[in-house]
């Protein structure tokens, strides 16, 4: 696979499962990469659990639905939801549009310090 055409920001981090994280401040804002917004096509809606809801690392948040398929939503650490990004609620396709900036999905407090991928290591997932 070409990956030269993804934009993968350097200052994020990712997991093998396309969720990328920002840290900022004492939370994280994540969402889900550019490879994956592309690989699902027009996100049509978005599932994402209400603030105060707590997960561990690799546990299952939400789901996106697309034309194509639904998929679900893998936290990268564990921690609690601080704030959902609720312009998804009734524009799901800021996702396609840039899902590293209005199309985030939350922010949560992590519990633990993230084991998460650099841009370089992800990119050599995607093609390995």
């Amino acid at each position: 696979m070409n990956t030269q055409s993804l934009n993968l920001p350097e200052d994020l981090g990712y997991t093998a499962r396309h969720v990328w994280a920002r840290k900022d401040g004492d939370t994280l804002v994540i969402g889900i990469t550019d490879f994956a917004q592309d690989q699902l096509g027009e996100i049509l809606f978005v599932d994402l659990p209400d603030a105060g809801a707590s997960f561990g690392a690799d546990d299952e948040f939400g789901t996106v639905e697309s034309l194509k398929t639904v998929s679900s939503l893998y936290m990268p650490v564990a921690g609690e939801v601080v704030e959902r990004n609720e312009a998804l609620e009734g524009k799901p396709t800021l996702v396609n549009l840039n899902c590293y900036a209005d199309g985030w999905m939350l922010r949560i407090r992590p519990t633990e310090t993230p084991a998460l991928m650099t841009a370089a290591d992800y990119r050599s997932q995607l093609e390995g």
